[in-house]
């Protein structure tokens, strides 16, 4: 039977975070009663993140393990293109948006979007975002910096929160070539180059200790790949 939602998920050394938030999602779509898998993708991890998901044994839960580290969006690339649901979404490891966020997206996807995607800039009064200050601030330049890169109209293209109608998904992750985890960039450039409809919907988020994205660490390799990408999408256009 054909999933309705497929969620993937990247895994890289999340022995620890991911066992519980994957029950939780697991549990979520129980009490759907509908068809579901979960894909999770092991990106080279060294901590056994596949033998500890696997030793759970979930229900429709699938472990999908890389060799090497390549990425997270190499991974989240190869979790969708292995997908099968009619819906697809790709959610952080460290659970900072819960699964029950999908309630927000879901909607949208069903009324006609190609892409729906989570926000944490977006103000609603029924959603609260919880970050460390340094981080907003690095949030909020970094967006800037992207919308002067060409993607204007889209306040949080970091979010690790988005999902997908299953043509548009494979459409554009057939197309992605960022490995790292500037990838949020080009799929969207990807996006708007194909005409796909983007909506951003605010998403309730909390920052989790333990994450894999430093500001400084990882800033100037997002910005280089998505220089990269902008160029590799504007030579695809007409």
């Amino acid at each position: 039977m054909t999933p309705r939602w497929s969620v993937v998920i990247p895994a890289f050394n999340e022995a620890e975070r991911l066992p519980p938030f994957l029950e939780k999602v697991v549990a979520y779509f129980e009490g759907r009663d509908e068809p579901y898998e979960v894909i999770v993708v092991d990106d080279g991890s060294t901590d056994g993140t596949a033998a500890r998901v696997e030793a759970r044994r979930l229900r429709s839960v699938s472990v999908l393990r890389r060799q090497d580290n390549a990425g997270k969006g190499a991974a989240v690339r190869a979790g969708m293109l292995a997908a099968r649901g009619a819906y697809r979404v790709f959610i952080d490891a460290d659970g900072a948006t819960p699964i029950e966020e999908l309630k927000r997206l879901e909607p949208l996807l069903v009324a006609g979007a190609d892409v729906v995607i989570g926000s944490r800039v977006l103000v609603d009064p029924g959603v609260a975002v919880t970050t460390r200050p340094h981080r907003v601030a690095a949030g909020r330049l970094f967006n800037w910096l992207v919308a002067r890169m060409g993607l204007h109209g889209i306040a949080d293209s970091q979010c690790g929160f988005k999902a997908f109608t299953a043509p548009s998904a494979t459409r554009l992750f057939e197309a992605l070539s960022t490995q790292g985890f500037g990838f949020d960039v080009e799929l969207l450039l990807l996006a708007r180059a194909a005409g796909s409809r983007i909506v951003e919907v605010p998403v309730n988020w909390a920052d989790q200790p333990g994450s894999k994205v430093g500001v400084f660490r990882h800033g100037p390799g997002m910005l280089w790949q998505i220089l990269q990408a902008r160029r590799r999408v504007g030579r695809r256009r007409p």
